[in-house]
């Protein structure tokens, strides 16, 4: 695998709306017109953690929906212009096959389907190593005032 082409938290903070203790992406590895993949060390006192110190389906959904913001952030970046703020419209077909446990790193691709009015519909696939750990679509719609 490659080197991420951004591994550091200040980087990321600027491409993506939320802040920590809820932030769940902190590299990219790849970036393209249509394609993101991402990264993310899972750390001990992750508030999604659950008792078992896994990380909790709601932080892979969560973790899924934050790449394709880490996606247009970036996209935006390199048009000089500030990261939008977007909201999870649709959740659809996701299936969580594993949990990662903290200091285990995910991965995730997501390919951008239709991209139309603010309106982004992806599929994604969630790894751990080369283990296919979750996978599904999702619509995320960009706030009026982001635009």
């Amino acid at each position: 695998m490659s080197e991420p082409i951004i591994d550091s938290a200040e980087e990321i903070l600027k491409l993506i709306p939320q802040r920590p203790p809820f932030v769940l992406v902190d590299k990219i590895y790849t970036h393209s017109e249509n394609e993101i993949l991402s990264g993310f060390t899972i750390p001990e006192d992750h508030v999604l953690l659950n008792n078992l110190g896994q990380l909790s389906e709601s932080g892979i959904i969560e973790h899924f929906a934050q790449t394709i913001a880490l996606y247009q952030g970036y996209y935006y970046y390199l048009q000089n212009l500030p990261a939008p703020v977007g909201y999870i419209g649709s959740i659809k077909n996701i299936d969580i096959f594993e949990l990662p446990k903290a200091n285990q790193e995910i991965r995730t691709k997501v390919i951008v389907l239709n991209q139309l009015l603010g309106v982004t519909m992806v599929s994604g696939e969630v790894y751990l190593g080369e283990k296919l750990i979750a996978s599904g679509e999702m619509r995320t719609i960009i706030a009026k005032d982001s635009e």
